[in-house]
């Protein structure tokens, strides 16, 4: 099973992110975004279990090492919620 999307999206020089930042007290921006999408729960947790998966898992954490600092980043299961 593969995932529906994977999104990167990269922080952008903006005066902008120092204005939103200053105006809620908020700290500085992450370097950027990743999202993996996939239909449900379920799909994503059948999708952890196959060798394809865990092949691809290892890949990415090689990857990332080169450019993600784990110990200062996040990551959490969302859902979707359109307004």
């Amino acid at each position: 099973m593969r995932s529906e999307r994977y999104v990167q999206s990269h922080t952008i020089d903006s005066p902008l992110n120092d204005a939103i930042r200053v105006s809620r007290s908020m700290q500085p921006e992450f370097d950027g975004v990743a999202e993996v999408w996939f239909s449900s729960e379920q799909d994503l947790m059948e999708a952890m279990g196959t060798s394809e998966m865990q092949e691809l898992s290892a890949e990415l954490l090689q990857d990332e090492a080169s450019f993600v600092d784990h110990t200062k980043s996040c990551a959490f299961i969302v859902q979707e919620r359109e307004l």
